[in-house]
């Protein structure tokens, strides 16, 4: 099922069978990351198996999913506690030539509202004004953020970037500080094209025409 031909990279490609639950187990991790579905051809050739083996092992844990946990072969023969068990709330789908997990359509509606819900949670005051600072202010270190703002913002910067507002956009040169930014999901909530679209803060707040060089300052 393996090939253990030296890579590229002049390493022996890694033994499937040596792994907790061998290659079907590798399979399954390997589909539990895919952001968009995979072609038994493209799993055989990342998994270092033949294509014919994949297709058995798709196969396999989509039996599993559903609650079937013998070959189809044996079924006929398995009593009712050996061949069932409670299916999972997600299955593995064939579409369009490509396999992928996905959560059962019977549980649409629960899965739904709970995405929904994450969604539309209003941001606190402490996160709004952490957002403000890192889109007026980018790409803009945790530490410069604290300093602004007068307060930690470890776990507020955590929270926008699970809620997909701002991502990581390098590290600073000097200090070798993550820098953060918004994303284009930020972008889409405001309504707007570029960051550069942003409202001037000047007209409103009067007096701080000099505020970049004061946030640019060393002490900060």
């Amino acid at each position: 099922m393996t090939n253990d031909t030296p890579d590229p990279a002049g390493e022996a490609s890694v033994d499937l069978h040596d792994l907790p639950g061998g290659a079907k187990s590798a399979l399954e991790a390997v589909l539990m990351v895919l952001d968009q579905p995979a072609s038994a051809t493209e799993l055989a050739a990342g998994l270092n198996l033949t294509v014919p083996v994949v297709e058995e092992l798709l196969a396999e844990l989509q039996r599993e999913y559903s609650g079937y946990t013998v070959k189809a072969p044996d079924m006929d023969e398995a009593s009712d506690a050996g061949f069932s068990a409670s299916p999972r709330g997600f299955e593995l789908r064939n579409i369009a030539g490509g396999w992928r997990i996905y959560s059962r359509t019977e549980f649409a509606d629960i899965v739904g509202k709970f995405v929904l819900e994450g969604q539309t949670a209003r941001l606190t005051q402490a996160a709004l004004e952490t957002l403000a600072v890192i889109a007026y202010r980018q790409p803009v270190s945790r530490a410069r953020v604290s300093a602004i703002r007068g307060v930690n913002v470890d776990s507020v910067v955590r929270t926008l970037v699970q809620r997909g507002l701002i991502e990581d956009s390098g590290t600073d040169p000097e200090s070798g500080a993550i820098l953060y930014r918004t994303t284009s999901y930020f972008l889409e909530r405001m309504g707007i094209g570029s960051v550069a679209e942003l409202p001037q803060l000047s007209p409103h707040l009067p007096g701080l025409e000099g505020i970049a060089e004061f946030y640019d300052a060393d002490r900060m």
